[in-house]
């Protein structure tokens, strides 16, 4: 599967979908993708107007779709569903993100149990780790993903 279809996996569309861009992925094993932070992010109106700082809740969303995707690519291609976050193991936020960062996020499976994937992420702005955590990812119903 190419990137772009992998990418169009995802049931997120703008202004929720938080990756730009699949830079490598491993079926089953992981994926690496990138986001762009711009100013013109919406959310960036109200967090914060004079000081913008990506919200945390948004860095763990796209290190929950990065690792979705590893997730997806390890399922047949006549089996559907989508994988969803199911729980937050753990997970740390290091440094702030703000516009004109650009982040490098990473998902690597550590196992997956039936329908149940744990996937270790980290985020990162050049070499520097700015969140890392252990996530607990479910594959959901098959539906049709939005173009």
């Amino acid at each position: 599967m190419e990137f772009d279809e992998i990418l169009r996996k995802l049931p997120h569309s703008f202004p929720f979908r938080m990756i730009d861009r699949i830079v490598e992925i491993e079926p089953g094993k992981r994926a690496v993708a990138l986001k762009n932070v711009s100013i013109d992010e919406p959310y960036f109106l109200g967090h914060f107007p004079k000081e913008p700082v990506v919200p945390s809740i948004l860095i763990l969303e796209a290190l929950a779709q990065t690792g979705g995707i590893a997730f997806h690519s390890s399922f047949e291609k006549e089996e559907g569903g989508v994988p969803f976050l199911a729980r937050i193991d753990e997970f740390r936020l290091k440094k702030e993100i703000t516009p004109g960062d650009q982040v490098i996020l990473e998902a690597a499976i550590e196992h997956i149990f039936s329908n149940l994937a744990k996937v270790k992420v980290l985020a990162k702005v050049g070499e520097e780790i700015v969140a890392e955590g252990t996530l607990v990812l479910a594959k959901g119903p098959s539906q049709e993903s939005p173009t």
